[in-house]
């Protein structure tokens, strides 16, 4: 994207806040579904019945992205990725983004540009626009996300699983988890990893689609597999076994669970941040193009592999 010339050492303070939003929103091209954007006190967008599904994500330095494992080009993507995906996880599709900024006077500018880049282009991966946000001072970097979105019928919400229903995902599974385990190493390969890790891949129109073949609850993986789908068994009221044998332990999976000595099967059971879909349909329903089974809803409460207990965490908890 071009922008207006700025010293290649410019820093935030030397544009102040009213010049870095001038250069950021010359980096947000509008759709035709925006009505009003960037520049006044609140942005405008229309929806096609009425209705809005929204979602807000927070993102720390040294916590959820660190600057020396990923451009911010990257973080801008991942950024954009995991709040587009929690839209996808209603059956939704996005629409609009906000974005907030908080930021030292001495961070470059053209990270923050970059950083704006990757949200645009992740946004425009589903025809999503950046109308607006805001920027402040701070003595580390954060970026909120806040997406807005709609839905066609109602949305798919976690507490519609029952018995006797299917599980099945979409996307990749424990590719962002193993690429974590390499970065924390000191280590920059398997690059597919690495690169999993730093730009995830969430199956943006995978949502919408399994809402129009009937799921009966949906929800993002962004904590880990067993962890969010036991946020789905305790909702809907039900039981939910996974079979670990229905998942395809992809090869440089394996070869990082050599390395490390490590079950690659626990990077794809409670890894997080690839933004895979999992959601539950009634038995007997002819699963969409991109599902897998991988487990069945029964009776009872909490998540079980191969019908037992998993021994371990199942997945990031953030407190």
């Amino acid at each position: 994207m071009t922008s207006r010339s700025l010293p290649t050492n410019a820093t935030l303070a030397d544009l102040g806040e009213f010049g870095l939003v001038d250069a950021l929103k010359e980096r947000f091209p509008q759709g035709d579904n925006v009505l009003l954007g960037p520049g006044d006190d609140a942005a405008v967008v229309t929806v096609p019945d009425g209705r809005v599904v929204v979602s807000t994500d927070l993102l720390v330095d040294t916590r959820h992205f660190r600057r020396d494992w990923a451009s911010a080009l990257d973080i801008g993507h991942k950024a954009a990725a995991q709040n587009l995906s929690d839209i996808n996880a209603m059956g939704g599709r996005a629409t609009a983004l906000t974005v907030g900024l908080a930021a030292p006077p001495d961070l470059p500018a053209t990270w923050a540009l970059e950083l704006a880049d990757g949200i645009v282009e992740e946004a425009g991966l589903v025809g999503a626009s950046v109308v607006g946000g805001d920027v402040t001072r701070s003595d580390q970097v954060m970026i909120a996300v806040t997406v807005l979105g709609s839905v066609e019928g109602e949305p798919v919400r976690r507490s519609g699983a029952r018995p006797g229903d299917v599980v099945a995902i979409a996307g990749r599974q424990g590719w962002a988890a193993a690429g974590l385990a390499v970065l924390a190493r000191g280590f920059r390969s398997p690059r597919a990893l690495v690169e999993a890790h730093r730009r995830p891949e969430p199956p943006y129109g995978a949502g919408p689609v399994a809402a129009a073949a009937g799921a009966t609850a949906m929800i993002d993986v962004s904590d880990g597999l067993l962890g969010d789908v036991a946020h789905i068994a305790e909702a809907s009221g039900v039981a939910i076994d996974i079979s670990a044998g229905s998942f395809e332990v992809a090869e440089p999976l394996r070869a990082v669970g050599a390395a490390l000595g490590a079950d690659p099967m626990r990077f794809i059971l409670t890894g997080g941040d690839d933004h895979a879909l999992v959601a539950t349909y009634p038995a007997g329903t002819a699963l969409p193009d991109g599902w897998t089974r991988i487990g069945e809803v029964a009776e009872g409460s909490g998540v079980t592999v191969d019908g037992a207990a998993y021994e371990g965490p199942a997945g990031h908890t953030h407190f």
